[in-house]
């Protein structure tokens, strides 16, 4: 059986972290940036950890995380 490929989209998107939980970063931090406040662009810098319910979606597309 061949080996299965890694979704390479999901690849570039998601990290996984030490406890095995998967990390997305936040949307909304491209463009039209003038009109968002310090705090809230400061605040979608960090990471944010992938809902439940999508996290076994996620697994599928990326097999060797």
């Amino acid at each position: 059986m061949p080996k299965m490929k890694t979704h390479r989209g999901a690849a570039k998107r998601f990290k996984m972290s030490a406890s095995g939980k998967i990390i997305r970063s936040k949307a909304f931090s491209s463009h039209i940036l003038t009109k968002k406040s310090t705090k809230r662009k400061r605040n979608l810098r960090q990471g944010s950890v992938v809902d439940d319910t999508n996290a076994p979606n996620i697994r599928k597309l990326l097999p060797y995380m």
